[in-house]
């Protein structure tokens, strides 16, 4: 099959590497492909050229898109459409992979509707086939049906988030209100999601219906905020927000209300077009390349039923739907806003969307809806290796149990706390300052507890009128979490409900796809692969790049998958000295042949004795001097860092469905134990016992890992190098035929 790939409307990050994975998998199933500069407009005027395994090379990092986007005015008339079908005839192109938001989809879907048409009038014959179309979404603005992430959204995201977060400093320092404009203009995903993320004050968006005096709350409520020691504030505005009449919100009418009622320094910050540019982050990157590959697979396993499709993930799994449902309800939502229905509007978003905002009202609030009464406790812990995140989610958590009137104690250091009767009140106020902090506040540690040990704590619990745990951490949490369930027999304290909630970064978690810390332990993954690859004179080098995960391959393999790597080593593999020998050969040929680095992976459990140290000397002695090895352990720097957006935005999730249930659980007497975890779109709850179940003990991870589905994904499009003649890279358990 030939096929040609173009990118269309407004650019997004994570564009470059979906044209990668487009043409790299198209070439291993031994397809053509040839790419579309600038979009339509390029299409009508034939500028097409043939794409090879080259040509995607280092564009895996870069934003933007190189084969350019343009509006194209031509391809509106049915001319300009005619000669578009000319040009893809005459290159006999069969399939063509758009990716773009709902206009660019739109065009696709008008292209293969009037085939036949444009044939006939070109007397083109008829033996020519029906053109198959597949969609990838590409919108910043994450507003596309039938995906719930479009490329370049989280890119966007963690943009504004990381604005809201310098502009934070700079309005504490002078004591101002700032004012931010985010894109969106009929979605407020970026303004909604940047808001929780980033602590901010007050957030308008389109799909919020307004009452006539809601400049007048929010007035109120900065005053009262500045009130009570918090000085600073920030307003989020979608720009395509709307006054109760249906008029849009100026942001420059929000900043002159307020300066000009409450006598207050005001700044605006427009963040326009920077939210488009720069590198893609890990998820954008694994997500573009995840959406290609299925999409050329899909035309060639499924011809028939991918005609005129959009490619999308939901639940974390790729799907694909019509491209004309994906446009008329991609649609709907914008209409119904210029309706004014607006309650019908956010019931299209769906039930994730709605939850944010009830979320990010109630992490508003000032104060809490109610003060605090009984004598009964919650107590909330932070475990093990600290995670980016947990912060985070100890102040949703927190705010959320203190707004129902629920008292809320933090053991310090986790079991430690216990063991030491260092248990403490936390207060509305400093939560609020925690939304963005790394590590964890009220420490963590990693505590051997001894049989013994339960009768303090236990009588800790008794002597703090503990109602039930929350405990945010990792495996090592979870196994004395388990411990004192089943030592509930023995002590009566323990015979109440205890949530778990997973940060680790290593991604080894039961009952969840992800835990808080993941992301952001990635994203630090890849930004280290991207300076090595930036590395001055670097020529004919390979490095081999350890990264933490204990006996879980999550960061490697997701880590080369983003990064454009070789090869990942991975603990669920192993490593053979016949693997390795076999590498040594492919680098030897890749190098012959032009070119300059390769990165390696390895995970720091991937051997026992097939060390970091010990495979570089290894390459380096099989190399004969043909090319130089390098090693990088990213170490704790893994661990460190500002939470990204998407691990603030799962602990907040996480955060508030924990209070939540355990409201529930308190209220009915429940000592059940449960363990909190995102598959697909929504938080779950898993009985801890059945979590359990889920465990391959003795290597601290799941029995069955969803993203090792991607191994395969990973390995074909870093290599063959057909170009240089490697063909294939043989694997550790492939037999090899010595003599030829």
């Amino acid at each position: 099959m030939n096929i040609a790939v173009m990118t269309s409307g407004g650019d997004s990050p994570g564009m470059n590497p979906a044209v990668r994975a487009i043409v790299r998998r198209a070439l291993v199933k031994e397809c053509k492909v040839f790419g579309i500069f600038n979009g339509y407009e390029g299409l009508v005027n034939g500028n097409i050229k043939p794409l090879g395994w080259h040509d995607v090379g280092g564009i895996i990092s870069k934003g933007g898109t190189f084969l350019g986007t343009a509006r194209s005015e031509s391809f509106r008339t049915l001319v300009g459409r005619r000669e578009a079908v000319r040009n893809l005839v005459s290159h006999n192109i069969e399939a063509l992979i758009v990716v773009g938001g709902d206009g660019s989809l739109m065009g696709a879907h008008v292209l293969a509707q009037e085939w036949k048409e444009h044939l006939q009038a070109l007397n083109l014959g008829s033996n020519i086939p029906q053109l198959k179309v597949i969609g990838l979404p590409g919108s910043i603005d994450n507003d596309l049906y039938g995906t719930d992430m479009s490329i370049g959204a989280d890119t966007a995201l963690n943009h504004i988030v990381r604005a809201l977060d310098d502009l934070t400093s700079t309005a504490a320092s002078h004591q101002r209100t700032f004012v931010v404009e985010t894109m969106g203009r009929h979605c407020g995903y970026l303004a909604l999601m940047a808001g929780l993320a980033g602590g901010a004050s007050w957030v308008l968006i389109p799909e919020e219906e307004l009452d006539l005096r809601w400049h007048k709350k929010m007035l109120d409520a900065i005053k009262k905020a500045r009130q009570v020691g918090r000085p600073h504030q920030m307003v989020v505005v979608a720009e395509g927000a709307r006054h109760a009449d249906g008029l849009a919100i100026k942001s420059k009418e929000i900043c002159d209300l307020i300066a000009g009622k409450l006598n207050l320094d005001v700044r605006l910050t427009v963040l326009g077009h920077i939210q488009r540019g720069g590198s893609p982050t890990a998820f954008d990157r694994v997500l573009s390349t995840r959406l290609g590959v299925a999409a050329v697979d899909m035309l060639l396993d499924n011809p028939e039923e991918c005609k005129c499709h959009m490619v999308g993930l939901r639940e974390n799994r790729v799907v694909t739907t019509p491209l004309e449902e994906v446009v008329q309800k991609s649609r709907a939502v914008g209409e119904e806003i210029e309706k004014g229905n607006y309650s019908k509007a956010l019931e299209l978003r769906g039930d994730s969307f709605r939850r944010a905002l009830e979320l990010v009202k109630m992490l508003t609030r000032i104060t809490p809806a109610k003060e605090c009464t009984g004598e009964k406790t919650i107590l909330i812990m932070t475990g093990g290796a600290d995670s980016p995140g947990m912060n985070t989610a100890v102040s949703v958590v927190g705010r959320c149990l203190l707004n129902h009137g629920i008292k809320v104690l933090a053991s310090r250091n986790t079991f430690l706390g216990l063991l030491e009767d260092d248990i403490f009140p936390l207060d509305w106020h400093e939560l609020v300052g925690w939304i963005n902090k790394p590590g964890s506040e009220i420490g963590t540690a990693r505590t051997i507890i001894e049989d013994e040990d339960f009768h303090t704590i236990a009588r800790n619990l008794r002597k703090y009128n503990v109602a039930g745990i929350i405990a945010i951490g990792g495996w090592g949490t979870y196994e004395k979490i388990w411990r004192m369930v089943q030592s509930r027999s023995t002590y009566p304290e323990f015979k109440i409900p205890m949530i778990l909630i997973p940060a680790s970064i290593d991604n080894n978690l039961p009952a969840t796809q992800f835990s808080i810390g993941t992301d952001t332990a990635l994203n630090v993954i890849v930004d280290s692969i991207d300076k090595i690859r930036n590395t001055a004179g670097a020529n004919r080098r390979t490095f081999i790049v350890e990264v933490m995960g204990r006996k879980c391959g999550f960061l490697a393999l997701m880590g080369a998958l983003a990064s454009g790597a070789e090869k990942a080593y991975l603990p669920e593999h192993g490593i053979s000295i016949r693997e390795l020998t076999d590498d040594v050969e492919v680098m030897k040929t890749s190098f012959e042949c032009g070119k300059k680095m390769m990165i390696f992976l390895r995970s720091e459990a991937a051997s026992r004795h097939y060390t970091t140290d010990f495979i570089r000397r290894l390459f380096e002695e099989e190399g004969r001097g043909g090319f130089g090895v390098r090693t990088a352990i990213l170490g704790h720097v893994q661990r460190g860092g500002i939470p990204t957006a998407f691990d603030r935005i799962l602990a907040c999730r996480f955060g508030a469905q924990a209070a939540l249930s355990m409201i529930e659980l308190v209220k009915n007497s429940s000592d059940e134990a449960i363990a909190l975890g995102l598959k697909g779109r929504g938080v779950v709850e898993t009985p801890f016992e059945d979590a359990a179940k889920e465990m391959d003990i003795e290597n601290a991870r799941p029995k069955k890992q969803w993203f090792m589905d991607l191994y395969e994904v990973a390995d074909s499009l870093a290599l063959p190098y057909p170009e240089c003649g490697v063909d294939s890279k043989p694997s550790s358990d492939q037999v090899v035929d010595e003599e030829a």
